[in-house]
């Protein structure tokens, strides 16, 4: 796994280090993204946030995407951004992860009855990867930190 740091400042040895007698900024600066294919899905957060966490978000957001519309393509996000809305919202309630369980984001989301069928003339070659899990391949993953 690899990660990537970046400052914002060009020149980030003058950049000041906080103390612990400093109250922390809740400004978001840190920015973690994990690339399938031809996707990159990135979120935003505070540097308090764990970047393995973060990761780990993504990947169970893309594998109950990837179980939801059998072999997910760019198109379905594209048009169904319905459901991808409901995963998040399984997942996150007011900015908070309450679930990760791959299963239960699935089962949920499916209750509500927000997955949108494929129409029948589309073909299922466009998918977003060969191999890894459920039909995506990791390609990059990384976090890049800014102050």
């Amino acid at each position: 796994m690899k990660f990537w740091s970046r400052s914002k400042n060009s020149n980030a040895s003058k950049a000041p280090t906080p103390s612990p007698s400093q109250p922390h900024t809740d400004t978001p600066s840190l920015i973690t993204y994990r690339h399938y294919a031809t996707l990159y899905f990135i979120l935003i957060s505070t540097s308090t946030e764990s970047p393995l966490a973060l990761l780990d978000l993504i990947q169970v957001f893309v594998e109950a995407l990837d179980r939801l519309f059998e072999n997910v393509c760019e198109l379905d996000l594209i048009f169904n951004f319905e459901t991808l809305h409901a995963v998040l919202g399984e997942m996150i309630v007011g900015g908070v992860v309450v679930e990760t369980g791959l299963d239960k984001v699935v089962k949920g989301v499916r209750e509500q009855g927000k997955v949108a069928k494929r129409p029948v003339n589309e073909g299922r070659g466009g998918g977003l990867g060969v191999g890894g899990f459920g039909g995506f391949s990791a390609v990059g993953q990384g976090v890049w930190s800014g102050r």
